[in-house]
């Protein structure tokens, strides 16, 4: 190949402007797409293998089945009433008071209905204040308010003002990211977010009302989390030894940060109620419920996240060296496998400390602001219950780093990558970089020269 022709290239590792990308059926035959179309999907299904596309068509089927799987609570749920998006056209404050920053009394309002069966029409609507400046909200005319609206032989009978309309703004907003991710990430990106919509469905449809019904806390979310664990690792990493070195070690982190969590909490008699609302589930008719377990259980949950990046970073890392050094020993690829696992474990346990503490900032600056001393500030409970938050799901980090390495010297030694998505670029035969197509995927370049 000339030097321009190897250059254009390295440039472009989908191939020239000669080449056009062909879609192959399984097992022959095909349609040509030729130009930026052609590319775009390529680009779009590169590393698509045939198990991935299966597993994910396995996920998707498990998302309907959990999407129409009652949750047993459904009878909670207000009879004859709508849920339903109006418009503030008058808002009477004659009935508002306002003790310095708290406000009592209420507003009645004068609200259109821009949906549903009683669409367009003016109903007079009540938004009550609680003394809370966390829930309480004052409307203008003009602003949209999810309303609930009790309907009795088809008309209104009651309606109140719940809150600001904000799902229009939430839906655009998680439309975008979606977007933004299938974009970039392409087949990898739609993955992601079927194990986003996955996860959701998971702690809705199952978490919450298994512990809802009084279940172990503790064994209930590591299952669960472990199944999520499973699908989030194997649809971005792919069905193969990748995949699996990041679950194996992800699963060791989890389990290490739920002992942990387990041995520390009785010393530090952590209280379950720190939690937000807490207190107001046990008074909604769940006084069963062991809050202090549930505590327990959510914090290996909320670090199997920052467990399972890390795990996957380390196995790629991994399988890269692997790929371009076939011929790397268990102790270079071990080597490799710490040395990335050091530099990524430092931001990422600071990552806990801040989304941690971020949570809390107020609660920290009331502390400050008010002279607390910091012995009686890491002694309150709601600290040391961070503290534990952030401690036993850092030494899970720090555990699962040198782990996944272990795991992937055996698993990536004497070419264990092959046969997996393929590296970044590969050499053909003139000796220039070019991007592969992995083995078994739906999409490859075909020279047409």
């Amino acid at each position: 190949m000339s030097k321009r022709g190897g250059a254009a290239a390295r440039r472009n590792p989908f191939g020239g402007g000669r080449q056009l990308f062909r879609l192959l059926p399984i097992p022959s035959g095909g349609i040509s797409m030729p130009g930026l179309s052609g590319r775009l999907l390529a680009y779009f299904a590169y590393g698509a293998s045939r198990r991935d596309i299966a597993f994910s068509c396995v996920i998707i089927m498990l998302c309907g089945i959990l999407w129409s799987l009652p949750t047993g609570f459904e009878d909670r749920l207000p009879k004859n009433s709508l849920k339903l998006e109006g418009r503030v056209v008058a808002a009477d404050n004659s009935l508002m008071t306002n003790h310095g920053l708290i406000r009592v009394g209420g507003q009645v309002l004068e609200v259109e209905l821009l949906e549903g069966p009683v669409k367009g029409k003016v109903v007079t609507a009540h938004n009550n204040f609680l003394g809370k400046l966390e829930l309480d909200k004052v409307f203008r005319s003009g602003d949209h308010a999810l309303m609930n609206v009790s309907m009795e032989n088809g008309e209104v009978a009651w309606a109140n003002a719940a809150d600001f309309y904000r799902l229009r703004a939430e839906w655009i907003l998680l439309a975008l990211f979606a977007a933004f991710l299938m974009i970039y990430g392409g087949f990898t990106g739609c993955q992601a977010v079927l194990s986003f919509v996955f996860t959701v469905l998971c702690i809705w449809k199952l978490l919450v009302p298994f512990l809802l019904r009084g279940y172990n806390p503790i064994a209930v979310t590591f299952c669960i989390t472990a199944a999520l664990t499973f699908v989030i690792i194997f649809l971005v990493a792919g069905m193969g030894r990748k995949g699996l070195v990041a679950f194996l070690g992800a699963a060791i982190g989890l389990a290490a940060t739920c002992g942990l969590a387990l041995l520390f909490s009785g010393p530090l008699k952590v209280n379950g109620a720190v939690r937000p609302f807490s207190e107001t589930l046990l008074f909604s008719g769940f006084d069963h419920l062991d809050l202090s377990r549930i505590f327990l259980a959510g914090i290996f949950l909320a670090a199997s996240g920052a467990v399972m990046d890390l795990a996957i970073d380390i196995s790629s890392a991994m399988y890269e060296v692997a790929a371009h050094n076939p011929v790397a020993t268990r102790f270079d690829l071990l080597k490799s496998g710490i040395m990335v696992g050091r530099s990524v474990i430092g931001s990422m346990t600071t990552t806990l400390i801040l989304a941690y503490s971020g949570g809390y900032l107020t609660m920290l600056m009331l502390f400050m602001g008010q002279g607390v001393p910091n012995p009686n500030i890491l002694n309150l409970s709601y600290v040391s219950a961070e503290i534990l938050h952030t401690l036993a799901g850092s030494f899970g980090l720090v555990l699962v780093a040198p782990l996944t390495a272990l795991i992937g010297c055996f698993a990536y030694a004497g070419g264990g990558a092959s046969g997996q998505r393929p590296s970044a670029f590969s050499q053909d035969g003139g000796g220039n970089r070019r991007r592969p197509p992995a083995d078994g995927a739906v999409f490859k370049a075909v020279d047409c020269a």
